[in-house]
Formats: structure tokens, sequence, C-alpha cells
């Protein structure tokens, strides 16, 4: 028996195999989730409807998360097909690639609040839209990044974003405590994704990263995948409000220092 054997899971932010949302929903099938997976436009569709056949799943749905009647539709379709939820991820994040590519200080007012409402508004809507269908001891989590504590050179609005997640990660907790539904972040290490490839320099963040973090290794979206699963679990029954980091120990560092330097 898996450790969500029964438990119903629904996955928002799949683009592609190469999302950290689909080494989530792969690891949650694995232990025995039934999914749903919800996709934004219909660009992604031809993508993810492949993978969702892959895991036998049935329930896919298209939903822009910063329309709240699209959102209160998918809550109401969710209901039909799932009854209660018991997991919900959030794997969205957006800033334009202009804003990724200039300095910080150049953030359009437009760009941040596209960054703000996509990556950290729609994370709150979605909590707050799926509420009333969220069993008890349910597991609500969102993806993060080290760029929210410290500066990563060219993730400029996503890092300010990333920071307003976090917090509202820890805000949300305290609100559905009493309800005994837990809210956590995991802030993975640099991957290959869709939404990575709009960061300035990311082969150069990339590259780094695996010389200085304390296990020399990059880390994969089957990594997230497991801490996933752990977050989604009963295993991790009295863990809310924290952030979780997968990152081969990237955010210990204090001065980094690469393996040619060492003596």
């Amino acid at each position: 028996m898996g450790l969500l054997e029964g438990k119903n899971a629904l996955v928002f932010g799949l683009a592609n195999d190469k999302s950290i949302a689909w080494g989530i929903t792969q690891a949650f099938k694995r232990e025995g989730a039934n999914i749903g997976i919800s996709y934004a436009g219909e660009i992604l569709e031809r993508r993810v409807k492949p993978l969702a056949e892959k895991i036998d799943c049935k329930w896919v749905e298209e939903c822009d998360v910063t329309k709240d009647d699209q959102i209160a539709a998918v809550a109401e379709k969710a209901a039909k097909h799932f009854g209660k939820i018991d997991i919900l991820v959030h794997s969205i994040a957006y800033a334009g690639r202009e804003e990724l590519s200039r300095p910080f200080h150049e953030t359009s007012r437009e760009g941040f609040r596209v960054a703000m409402d996509v990556s950290v508004y729609s994370f709150v809507a979605l909590t707050h839209a799926f509420l009333p269908l969220l069993n008890p001891n349910a597991s609500v989590m969102s993806m993060t990044y080290h760029g929210s504590v410290k500066v990563a050179p060219h993730y400029n609005v996503m890092g300010v974003a990333k920071a307003a997640l976090e917090s509202s990660t820890r805000y949300l907790a305290y609100d559905l405590g009493a309800q005994k539904i837990r809210v956590n972040a995991i802030s993975a290490g640099p991957i290959r994704t869709l939404a990575a490839a709009g960061v300035g320099k990311f082969r150069d963040m990339y590259k780094h990263f695996a010389d200085v973090a304390p296990l020399r290794e990059n880390v994969t979206i089957e990594d997230v995948g497991n801490s996933a699963v752990f977050l989604a679990s009963d295993l991790s029954s009295h863990i809310t409000g924290e952030v979780l980091y997968v990152d081969s120990g990237f955010n210990i560092m204090g001065v980094q220092i690469g393996e040619e330097a060492k003596e």
C-alpha cells in the first residue's frame, strides 16, 4: 500500500514532462493517489493531456488562475468528480522575460503586478476556493526558491514574489490550522524547467549550484516529487507553515567556494 493510497490530489501548474509538477504527479501516482491535473492555456493542452493519459488521469482541466470565475468553475468540477480533496499542489509562477533580463529597479509596475498575481495571489485564491472541499488533515503546498531570501542575480521580481509566497504560506497555515489542514512550501534547487528558461544566465546558475552545494549534485523533479509525497502524507502530520529545502544543502552555505578552489 502506498503512502497516499486513496487520497485525492490536485496538481496545478503542469506544463510538460520537465515540470516540477510532473515530478510531483508521478510520485503521487506511484504512492496510490487519485490524481487531478490543471494546466494554464490551450497552448499547453497538447503537452499535458498525453502526460495525463500516461498515468490514467481522468480529470484534466484548464484554469487561468488570474480569473476568479475560472478557479470557482474548476473547484466545482473537482467537487463533482472527487467529492473531497486531500492534497492541493500549487506549482505556478510567472514573470515577463523582460523583467528577468534587466536590473530589478527597472521592473515595470505592470510586470510587478503580473508576477505577484500569478505567482502569489493565485495560491491564496486556489486555497480559498478549495477550502470547502479539503478534508481534515489535508495538505496544501506551493513551490518556492532560495531567491526569496537571498539575492539570485537575474531572478529579480520572482525573488520578491517567492518571498511573498512563503509569507502567504505561513499565514494560510495559521488560518487553516484549526481545521487540521497543513500548508507548506518546497524550496527546490534550480531545475531546467520551462519557467527557468526565462531567467537570465540560468545555465551559469545551474552549474554553479552543483559546484558549491554540499552534496555536489543538482536537484531533479523526482527529488521534489518524493519530498512532496512526504508533505502530502500522514508522515508530516504536524508540520505546517514550513519551507522545506530540497537543494542538496545549497541554502546552508554562507561563503560559496567551488571545488577547484579547495585545498
